[in-house]
């Protein structure tokens, strides 16, 4: 019968290991050494060597060779490989989960080993094991007797008790690097005689994503065909391009505005069986991917990714903006839960990616836009004019009483001086709208705005006018800063109010009544008098 390839070239020895050198080497040191431990817990993701190493390791505690342990050769370690050597017991804890497996498991570990020297019982999926299960096992494994041995495998360490995680030696796997499972791949094409191309075997680890058994397979699926020469273009069109490298393609499209090249992009994998509703799902993780690396620089285990391909999202992390990203998100969670109760998702997921290619087409460019913000006043509107009562024939006794006091309208209002009520007022007449346009600095997307939230307090603007805006500033630092970014600053400014204006500061002890009469002119004060409906006379 034929042997799948993952299996076939199985590891038999530590040295077969690849990618897994920091475990190799503690595991060799401890057999040499005889301080093997009781229980060992090996955690990591799919097709990383945990199973297979368990098994070594079990050869190694029952080899009988006298040199470096395990041979691989001697009588035990090919009984272990043919799994038919009666000490090495191996449990699905999938599919053995409950009470009474693991009550079955601790009458079992009372009786020694038949022929080797340690009765190694390794349990694989372990984390699917029942909460009574996990509390059966706890004393065996804690202390079990000086014959047997506990290795423990699982792909969800998190879901295993605390309690359990204790009693274990735990350790790592990583995910394979690919330049190692391109090269074991190269081996084995080699071996059987199949002329294989690099970029093929490169598509084939891009896509096995860490995982050694993912690529084999993906590799055994390729050589399925019989044929002898194998090119990029036979493993796009057997397994289809719906890995990590599609969407980082389609995301780079999307980026560069090339619509109809994402559609065909997205046509594609389509027909090649991806559901468009996962598609949505999985574009989403890719853009939630390019989210974590502008703040991680080591996120492999957050995303739970190779190293080469969380290189190459941070790589193409680097050239989209954080507010387009943001928008990616958004748009295609949107399409997500519109797509849930749809009959044709995929015109969501096309539509999805229009939205976010066309970023300056017209119509397109009015659907994404954000709402707009409520408009600014820079001053405060005058009260509306009273319309005139329209004028009606004066009475005899009117007539008499302007000739007693003529043209009313032509007198001139004595100007009087304000109170101080009244200046305060004056002062603080269009301040709520200075400190709005102030606030609104820090409220865009545009990415601009995060480094200069160190001043959004302690600061306050004195006066906006058409060309200049006065601040009055808490420090030195706070000035030094606002006038070494001074260019940036007001290109924000121009953003969010339309016009160009030049920023002055001003300490804040210097911004007192005096400084402030010199910045407001007699012109701003005569319009706010007029505003507040009092008469001001200004004195030489």
């Amino acid at each position: 019968m034929y042997l799948a390839l993952y299996r076939s070239y199985r590891p038999e020895i530590f040295d077969e290991i690849l990618g897994q050198d920091h475990i190799v080497k503690i595991l060799k040191n401890q057999i040499n050494s005889g301080t093997v431990n009781h229980a060992y817990l090996f955690c990591g993701t799919r097709g990383t060597g945990k199973t297979t190493t368990a098994r070594i390791l079990a050869k190694g505690v029952n080899c009988i060779s006298e040199n470096e342990k395990p041979c691989g050769i001697c009588e035990h370690c090919e009984a272990i490989k043919d799994g038919i050597f009666m000490d090495v017991i191996e449990i699905d804890a999938a599919s053995n989960n409950g009470v009474d497996n693991i009550r079955e498991l601790r009458e079992s570990v009372k009786y020694p080993p038949i022929t080797g020297r340690k009765k190694v019982y390794i349990i694989d999926e372990v984390h699917m094991l029942s909460t009574g299960a996990f509390n059966a096992l706890l004393k065996t494994l804690e202390e079990p007797p000086e014959h047997v041995m506990f290795i423990l495998a699982t792909t969800d360490p998190q879901k295993l008790p605390p309690t359990i995680l204790s009693r274990c030696m735990r350790l790592d796997f990583k995910r394979v690097p690919e330049v190692l499972i391109k090269d074991g791949m190269d081996k084995i094409c080699k071996e059987k005689g199949i002329d294989i191309d690099e970029s093929a075997l490169r598509l084939i680890a891009i896509n096995a994503d860490g995982s050694m058994r993912d690529g084999l397979s993906i590799l055994d699926q390729c050589l399925a065909p019989g044929e002898t020469k194998v090119t990029r273009e036979d493993v796009l069109e057997l397994i289809g391009a719906s890995g990590e490298e599609v969407f980082l393609e389609i995301a780079e499209m999307i980026k560069d505005g090339n619509t109809d090249l994402a559609l065909m992009a997205l046509d594609k994998a389509l027909i090649d069986g991806k559901d468009a509703k996962q598609f949505l799902r999985d574009l989403l993780s890719h853009y939630r991917n390019l989210l974590i690396v502008k703040f991680i620089k080591e996120p492999e285990d957050i995303l739970n990714i190779s190293c080469e391909n969380a290189e190459r999202i941070k790589a193409q992390s680097d050239g989209i903006p954080l507010a387009e990203i943001n928008k990616a998100i958004l748009e295609i969670s949107k399409a997500m839960l519109e797509a849930r109760w749809s009959t044709q998702p995929r015109v969501l997921l096309e539509l999805c990616v229009v939205m976010l290619s066309e970023k300056e087409s017209g119509a397109t460019q009015e659907i994404s836009k954000p709402i707009p913000k409520a408009k600014i006043e820079m001053r405060p509107k005058p009260e509306p004019a009273l319309e005139p009562k329209a004028k009606s024939e004066p009475t005899p006794k009117q007539e008499q009483k302007q000739e007693l006091n003529p043209e009313p309208e032509q007198q001139q209002v004595t100007k009087s001086e304000p109170t101080p009520k009244q200046e305060a007022k004056l002062k603080e007449a269009n301040k709520p709208e200075y400190a709005d346009v102030w606030a609104s600095l820090f409220e865009g997307d545009d990415g601009l705005t995060g480094r200069f939230n160190i001043i959004r307090t302690g600061v306050e603007v004195l006066e906006l006018t058409d060309t200049e805006c006065v601040l009055s500033v808490s420090s030195d630092f706070v000035k030094n800063f606002i006038e070494k970014e001074k260019s940036e600053i007001e290109e924000l400014l121009q953003k969010r109010t339309g016009i160009r204006r030049n920023i002055k500061c001003i300490l804040c002890e210097q911004s007192n009544n005096e400084k402030i009469e010199n910045v407001l002119d007699d012109r701003s004060i005569q319009e706010a008098a007029n505003q507040l409906g009092i008469d001001i006379e200004f004195e030489d």
